[in-house]
C-alpha cells in the first residue's frame, strides 16, 4: 500500500519546470523591469513596488551608459521581480503603452473633444465649468493657433499641444473626481 501512495504522490506533484521555461520566465521579468526603468517618473510612482525593487529601478534609471554595470543591475531587477506579482505592473505598463482598452477609449474621447473644440469655441466654457482650475486663456490661444495651422497647411504642433493640455486636464479631473472619465457630459 505504501508503494501505491508513493506513486500517487508523484502523480499529484506538478512536473518541475524545464530550465528553458525558467530562463524564459526570468527574461520576461527582466524585460518587465526594463520597461519599469523606462517609465516616466510620475508613472513609476503610480506603480506599487516593494521598496528594494523601487530603489533598484531608481538606481538603474541613474545609469547613463548601457554597459555591464547596467546589465547586471537589470539582472538584479529581474531577480527582485520574481518575488512580486507582475500582473499589476503589466497593467500599468499596458496603460502607458496604450494597450489597455480603457486608455485607448480615453484617448479617443480626448481626440473627439479636441475636434469638437476646434469646431465650436463655446465648448471652452463647458471645459472650464467642469475643471475650474483650467487656464482658459491658454486653451483659447492653442485653439486659435491650431485653426491657423489647419488653414495654412502647417504641421499640427498646436493641435498636439492642445491634445496634451486636454489630456492633462482629463487626468487632473479624473483624479479629483475619483475616476470620472468623460469631461463633456
Amino acid at each position: 500500500m505504501s508503494r501505491d501512495s508513493a506513486a500517487a504522490d508523484r502523480h499529484d506533484d506538478p512536473q518541475p519546470q524545464s530550465k528553458t521555461k525558467r530562463k524564459r520566465a526570468m527574461l520576461e521579468l527582466q524585460e518587465l523591469g526594463e520597461e519599469l526603468v523606462a517609465l516616466p517618473a510620475d508613472r513609476l510612482r503610480q506603480v506599487e513596488l516593494p521598496e528594494d525593487l523601487r530603489l533598484a529601478v531608481e538606481q538603474a534609471r541613474g545609469m547613463a551608459r548601457h554597459d555591464d554595470a547596467r546589465r547586471r543591475q537589470m539582472q538584479y531587477i529581474g531577480r527582485l521581480m520574481r518575488s512580486v506579482d507582475p500582473q499589476p505592473i503589466r497593467a500599468v505598463l499596458a496603460a502607458v503603452r496604450g494597450d489597455s482598452a480603457d486608455e485607448t477609449a480615453t484617448l479617443h474621447r480626448i481626440e473627439r473633444l479636441r475636434s469638437e473644440l476646434l469646431a465650436d469655441e463655446r465648448l471652452l466654457f463647458t471645459i472650464a465649468s467642469r475643471s475650474p482650475s483650467v487656464d482658459l486663456q491658454q486653451l483659447r490661444s492653442l485653439r486659435r493657433a491650431a485653426l491657423a495651422e489647419q488653414e495654412q497647411g502647417r504641421p499640427p504642433r498646436s493641435q498636439r499641444a492642445l491634445f496634451r493640455l486636454l489630456r492633462e486636464i482629463h487626468r487632473k479631473t479624473a483624479t479629483t473626481e475619483g475616476g470620472a472619465d468623460d469631461e463633456r457630459e
